[in-house]
């Protein structure tokens, strides 16, 4: 009988013990969901004993907190199919495929040839189930030994930055694809294990009635949930009605898996699957942040603890050292030769091709999740069950220490830079890199950066809108919240876009999440090499990408506007480079507002030959001190960094040689007028 108040204190034990656990290896760079995953090993027979673990755990309660595990793997499958963007494979069709089908296929031949061997050897017999048949026993532990886990694939990859380099986006697309591969070859497996051991509501054959299911799924459910992502948009956030929506249909997909005799964990994954992509990342992400408060905190811990409760470290003996050793050989060695190969046929360097071996071996808890599936379907003994978590133990945490060999992080930051700068295009062309900032007038900063180009074609700005990345999903990849913000980020600075189309300098924009947005920002200015920077005087990232250019800078006082299109420029005299170098921007900007350029200050002849220079090259020059006339207007104040208190300051290039203002590039108009 249900004894409420037991079950709740379970469920307070449960979820204290799980964050404690996921946020101890997280500070030791290990995925939290293998620190959850042991705690529930430990809390089981493996650590306790089998009394004390009975004990704390009752077993007439666990049939309740099975309940509860259920809708919470229904769940976590859903959020694996809705993370299942076949838009990461675009460009890389070929890798993707070669490596997934050989990773799948060596451990997938090699677990069935293990199996065969458990069989055989009268030692190790046990390791099958007495009423499996061997067939099903076998293509199923070959199957479990070709998963690899996208979502915490997805998660060591955002955490270590690598999901911007070429080697992760690689990842992401052979992953991506061995998800479709191994879930649909896993569905195969155990449809083949339930027409024969008769599993199902429905008669044997009815399992047949998959195939047109996952039709009707793909080509009538998914065109017509395209209007949730319309709902959406007219909402402007995810209303219950929506969420409403998902739920109904995740349960009854579900539901419809489970009653055909396959496994309820499938219908999640494909309607998470067919819901829309194009252009709703954030109704993803939102859809996303709702489910982890309840799957994370709550469900998926309660599924870690009755798998633990099923693992028994203690119940393995030598007899099964030599099938433990067998098990660990095949997953590891079977996934990263069949990776490394697969990329080496597609030509991928080796240091490459070892990375992404490395990459495909992890297996979390998804691979847990598939081991349950086969315990409750008999087709997994209790002591081959206990080796293969183990295995999944195993193989997720040596993925990090591993990869910091073959992709160190100066090398992930390195390839970041150079896959931002091949984004961008070879060409040769003057670029001026704009740092953005949310809540600032950024049209300013293009302006001004179009005057820095002194009409210089081709050219190009670069805007870089990079911000915080926040709290990745722990339920999720990672991914989806990287997406929604790119997302928000290029639809805020698609007016920058066109306001650079209107001044006839193309806008790149630059937008994604960053760990580290300073040194993100560095990276940049060190890929890209620009002529010029400008940025906002209250950029946290400021004094650090100033150092690491070496071309003029510009910098705008925060709060500064548009000034109006009649306004003057008037620039403060300074002696030094940086003088004249606000000198040059302020009749380049002149010359770019159509408007008059004014000196403050006593330079004496050397003011004096800059002004007389200018003038004869057609830049306009009036009275600073005049109160009437163009000065009416409130002008655009310009001068040396950290010598003036103007709202535009100006660096030289660093190791500027005196300026020749009769030779110094101004604009294409002011070339035309002298």
């Amino acid at each position: 009988m249900l004894d409420f108040a037991v079950l709740l204190a379970l469920l307070a034990l449960i979820i204290v013990v799980a964050r404690l656990a996921g946020a101890a290896v997280a500070r030791i760079g290990i995925p939290p969901v293998v620190g959850e995953i042991a705690a529930g090993v430990l809390l089981g027979p493996s650590l306790l004993g089998m009394q004390l673990s009975e004990d704390l755990f009752p077993v007439d309660q666990r049939g309740f907190l099975d309940v509860l595990a259920r809708v919470g793997l229904v769940l976590f499958m859903f959020v694996v199919g809705l993370e299942l963007d076949l838009s990461l494979v675009r460009g890389r069709e070929k890798v993707a495929v070669s490596v997934s089908l050989t990773s799948i296929a060596l451990p997938f031949g090699l677990g069935i040839g293990l199996a065969h061997l458990f069989v055989s050897s009268g030692a190790t017999a046990a390791l099958k189930p007495a009423d499996a048949e061997f067939w099903p026993f076998a293509l199923f532990v070959g199957a479990a030994m070709s998963i690899t886990a996208f979502p915490v694939l997805a998660r060591i990859l955002t955490d270590r930055r690598m999901h911007r380099t070429e080697t992760g986006g690689l990842a992401l697309a052979c992953a991506a694809t061995d998800d479709i591969i191994a879930w649909t070859l896993l569905a195969v497996v155990l449809a083949i294990a339930g027409v024969d051991a008769g599993h199902g509501h429905l008669p044997g054959w009815s399992i047949y009635l998959a195939i047109p299911f996952v039709l009707v799924a793909v080509f009538v459910v998914r065109p017509a949930l395209t209007g949730l992502t319309t709902a959406y948009r007219r909402a402007g956030e995810l209303t219950p009605t929506i969420l409403s929506v998902v739920l109904v249909g995740m349960l009854l997909f579900s539901a419809t898996t489970e009653l055909l005799g396959i496994h309820y964990i499938f219908g999640a994954f494909l309607f998470g699957a067919i819901l829309p992509h194009e252009n709703a990342a954030a109704l993803r992400h939102e859809i996303l942040v709702r489910l982890e408060q309840i799957s994370v905190l709550l469900l998926l811990p309660v599924f870690f603890l009755l798998s633990g409760l099923k693992v028994d470290i203690r119940g393995l003996g030598t007899e099964h050292i030599v099938p433990m050793l067998g098990i660990l050989t095949v997953a590891i060695v079977g996934k990263y030769v069949g990776a490394y190969v697969g990329a080496r046929v597609q030509n991928v360097p080796h240091w490459q091709a070892s990375s992404l071996g490395l990459l495909m071996n992890t297996r979390g808890l998804t691979e847990l999740i598939i081991l349950n599936v086969g315990l409750e379907k008999g087709l997994l003994s209790q002591e081959l069950f206990t080796m293969m978590v183990v295995m999944a133990l195993v193989t997720t945490v040596m993925t990090g220490p591993l990869l910091s060999f073959t992709y160190p992080q100066r090398r992930v930051a390195r390839d970041i830079a150079e896959a931002e700068r091949a984004a961008l295009g070879d060409e040769a062309v003057d670029r001026i890199l704009v740092l953005a900032r949310d809540g600032q007038d950024d049209r300013l900063l293009v302006e001004l950066a179009v005057a820095a180009l002194a009409g210089a074609r081709p050219a190009e700005i670069v805007l870089a809108d990079l911000t915080p990345q926040g709290r990745p999903l722990e339920v999720g990849s990672g991914l989806s919240l990287d997406l929604a913000e790119m997302a928000a980020a290029m639809e805020r600075q698609q007016v920058l876009v066109r306001r650079g189309d209107e001044l006839g300098v193309p806008v790149r924009v630059i937008a994604h999440p960053s760990a580290d947005v300073e040194q993100d920002l560095v990276e940049l200015v060190g890929a890209l090499l620009p002529q010029g920077l400008v940025a906002w005087s209250d950029d946290p990232s400021l004094a650090a990408v100033v150092a690491a250019n070496e071309s003029p800078v510009v910098v705008v006082a925060s709060g500064t506007t548009i000034p109006d299109p009649d306004a003057p420029v008037v620039v403060d005299w300074t002696p030094g480079s940086n003088g004249e170098a606000a000198l040059v921007h302020g009749a380049r900007l002149a010359i770019a507002r159509g408007t008059t350029l004014a000196l403050r200050g006593d330079g004496g002849r050397r003011q004096a030959s800059a002004q007389a220079a200018l003038e004869a090259r057609g830049v306009r020059f009036a009275d600073a001190a005049a109160d009437a006339g163009p000065l009416a207007a409130v002008p655009v104040e310009v001068g040396a960094l950290g010598a003036t208190t103007a709202a535009v300051q100006v660096r030289a290039e660093l190791d500027a040689a005196p300026v020749d203002f009769a030779a110094v590039p101004l604009a294409e108009q002011a070339t035309a007028a002298s």
